[in-house]
């Protein structure tokens, strides 16, 4: 019988079977294979995350997995590629979700208890970044989950830079650049925004170098 997890994740993919093949291939591939997902579905298990914001949702899967096992309440994404927010619209239907496209840098994240940054910092300079992080800890009532490349894991951190340098240069990935910075800065601004921190290894059996910043605010 196969775990609530995995039950959770069949059904979030049968929702995109009926759109783009190649986005149902990939919505179900990437909930199943990538650590983050499973973690962040954990979390959410452990402690609902209630209202989320995620900040370059991409195809929607990882919001519509947390609404459709309850893991959060509702969920608004955007992303700067519109094909892929056609695919999570698509896929939402029904369920208290909204993606629009906008472009991270500058479109509005709405008050919530949750914001989610998963792999979309390295994409930014490193002013644009402090800028992102800033407004979505000050979105968040509650929590900010942020997955990023730490650069300082040896032979995973550039075996995870060569992979994004690919994607992006293949134009898969829509970021112009591939700019990653300590994962001490990104705990400094949310710290300074009022938030404990704490950082886990989210790579599971992958080579990659990707972490998973848990904040959460005091008090």
């Amino acid at each position: 019988a196969p775990s609530p997890f995995e039950a959770a994740v069949e059904r979030v993919a049968s929702r995109y079977a009926a759109g783009r093949r190649s986005a149902f291939h990939y919505a179900r591939g990437k909930m199943m294979g990538d650590p983050v997902v499973r973690r962040v579905w954990e979390l959410a298990a452990e402690e609902p995350l209630g209202e989320v914001s995620d900040i370059g949702s991409g195809r929607g899967q990882l919001g519509i997995l947390l609404l459709e096992s309850g893991g959060a309440m509702r969920v608004a994404g955007f992303d700067w590629d519109g094909a892929k927010v056609r695919d999570a619209a698509r896929a939402a239907e029904g369920l208290a979700a909204s993606f629009e496209e906008g472009d991270l840098r500058s479109h509005e994240i709405a008050p919530c208890d949750t914001t989610l940054l998963i792999d979309v910092l390295h994409y930014l300079t490193d002013e644009e970044q402090d800028a992102l992080l800033v407004r979505s800890a000050r979105a968040a009532k509650r929590t900010v989950l942020i997955r990023d490349l730490d650069p300082d894991r040896g032979w995973r951190s550039a075996m995870t830079r060569a992979q994004e340098a690919v994607t992006t240069s293949l134009r898969y990935n829509r970021g112009a650049r591939v700019r990653v910075r300590p994962i001490a800065c990104i705990e400094r601004v949310l710290e300074a925004e009022g938030f404990e921190v704490r950082v886990e290894p989210c790579w599971g059996a992958t080579p990659f170098a990707n972490v998973l910043v848990v904040g959460r605010r005091k008090g």
